[in-house]
């Protein structure tokens, strides 16, 4: 991987940490992180065909992974992948499993009763695949087959909205994303309800792309971060300064670009990429 130039860092607090924030030493000691990452979930975070992590999640951590080792006085930390899925991820942090999630988490005041987050990466939101020239809006959806990955914010979202607007639809639980894309490609789903980015993922491989289109709008603004333990505010802070530093030297923009090729950043990204970055 190509090495970032990092600003000068505060890291000189790292030589005394708290008993309970055991991270940085950790990974000191063994030269490793243990990165979480999902199988499923392209373009943020997926396993590809030949078997590597991949995806705009993954790309950050692997570049949190690079600017961590000059600032503990290492030459290289070298990522292991730990795979997760939407039911265990957060466990998997909190039980130290593994270091940092590098999915699609969406940062609620729920999921931060079990796990911290990082600085926000990625604004996402709640949108629909559907077959090209159907009706977009979400009230168009009333009586018909929706299609949701089960154990997600985005499950949560669409029974939400179902509720809130009145409406009566039958919504189709799948375990994965490929088997939710695969059923509206048949026909056997109406709509597709998913986070934007996974939707855009989900076409970009999809064989049928010309024959479906994603909504513009999207129905919520969600904050996706990298989870990591709760407690160790050592770890957070040089994971922070880290994507601060991404932020800053226009890296992020790049990781945007080399994993949604061809698609644009919402307003809310755009908004990300402009205030996101803290001074040092």
């Amino acid at each position: 991987m190509r090495p970032i130039a990092l600003f000068p860092l505060a890291f000189a607090a790292l030589t005394a940490l708290p008993a309970a924030a055991q991270t940085l030493d950790r990974i000191g000691e063994s030269g490793e992180i243990r990165l979480g990452v999902r199988e499923d979930a392209a373009p943020m975070s997926f396993i590809g065909e030949d078997g590597v992590a991949k995806g705009y999640s993954v790309d950050v951590c692997n570049r949190v992974a690079e600017l961590l080792a000059p600032a503990l006085e290492m030459e290289t930390i070298t990522p292991v992948y730990v795979t997760v899925t939407p039911e265990n991820r957060f466990d998997a942090v909190a039980s130290g499993e593994i270091d940092l999630l590098c999915g699609a988490a969406t940062v609620t005041l729920e999921r931060r009763e079990t796990v911290d987050f990082s600085l926000p990466i990625f604004i996402d939101g709640a949108a629909v695949l559907i077959p090209k020239g159907e009706d977009p809006t979400f009230s168009a959806l009333a009586g018909k087959k929706i299609g949701v990955r089960s154990g997600t914010t985005t499950e949560t979202v669409l029974e939400n909205s179902l509720a809130a607007a009145s409406m009566e639809a039958e919504v189709v639980r799948f375990d994965d994303h490929a088997a939710g894309l695969a059923a509206i490609e048949a026909g056997e789903i109406d709509a597709y309800f998913g986070d934007q980015s996974i939707l855009f993922g989900l076409l970009f491989s999809s064989a049928d792309a010309s024959s479906l289109s994603i909504s513009d709008n999207t129905l919520t603004i969600e904050k996706q971060a990298l989870a990591l333990a709760r407690g160790d505010s050592d770890f957070r802070l040089a994971v922070d300064r880290a994507i601060s530093e991404l932020y800053l030297s226009g890296a992020m923009v790049e990781v945007f670009r080399t994993n949604l090729p061809g698609a644009n950043p919402g307003v809310g990204l755009e908004a990300l990429f402009l205030v996101a970055p803290e001074l040092p």
